[in-house]
């Protein structure tokens, strides 16, 4: 079972849709996908048109104490399950703080055999909870508007990793992108001459993403030929690939 997230320091840069588009193609790719809200504003959860709640409290399930088959559900996308967030999910600092390295991972290994992958939906936030993160991942795809900020805080978060020694690689790929922009396009030739690991598939700024939030549903349900999903699409089998 391989362990994605989909993390930003930085808030707003489409990570959310990232994630459910993603999830979602890997599931029509034959992947058996578990998709875990880990944000307490729960929008993952929206998208799939599940209730923001954890059966039991997330306190239960940090501690091992919760039945996955009682907190997992399907979703309208074949071969994709939901984790859902809940509000308490604030908790998840004070709940992991004392907890070590790789217990998400951990969590997981009841049902490590029922996937094939799974990718958590983070938080924008360094926190106990994001520890926990870098510390139970394969790797984390980063979503990064093309703009000077969004680099220093790629910087950020790769200085943080490499003192706290994470093995997790970093992933980043560019979304909101607007090729007619000089900065945009200023900006990704830059970081792609800096990070070998970048990922080359763009996301273009598209109203069809924020149609996500009125159809509840991945862009492979509603456009799957619109240039977003279509990306989306690509970027999913670069990202198999590096998987394999």
């Amino acid at each position: 079972m391989k362990m994605l997230a989909l993390y930003s320091i930085k808030g707003g840069v489409g990570k959310t849709a990232s994630a459910v588009n993603l999830a979602a193609q890997s599931a029509l790719h034959g992947y058996r996908v578990l998709l875990w809200d880990l944000d307490p504003q729960a929008a993952t959860t929206y998208y799939l048109r599940a209730k923001p709640k954890v059966k039991g409290g997330i306190d239960k399930l940090i501690k091992g104490k919760a039945s996955f088959d009682k907190v997992i559900y399907d979703t309208d996308v074949e071969r994709l399950d939901l984790l859902p967030a809940s509000f308490d999910a604030r908790e998840l600092d004070q709940l992991l703080d004392e907890r070590k390295p790789s217990h998400l991972r951990k969590l997981l290994k009841p049902i490590r055999d029922d996937y094939d992958l799974v990718i958590l939906d983070c938080p924008p936030s360094i926190s106990v909870l994001s520890e926990q993160v870098f510390s139970s991942v394969d790797a984390l795809l980063v979503p990064l508007i093309p703009t000077t900020l969004s680099l220093r805080t790629l910087k950020q978060l790769r200085s943080h990793l490499d003192e706290q020694d994470y093995p997790c690689s970093v992933w980043p790929f560019f979304t909101l992108v607007d090729r007619r922009k000089t900065l945009h396009l200023d900006v990704m030739a830059q970081l792609s001459s800096e990070h070998k690991l970048l990922l080359s598939t763009t996301i273009p700024s598209s109203s069809v993403v924020e149609r996500m939030g009125i159809t509840q549903a991945p862009l492979s349900q509603f456009a799957a030929r619109t240039p977003a999903a279509l990306a989306y699409a690509t970027l999913w089998e670069e990202v198999a690939q590096r998987l394999r």
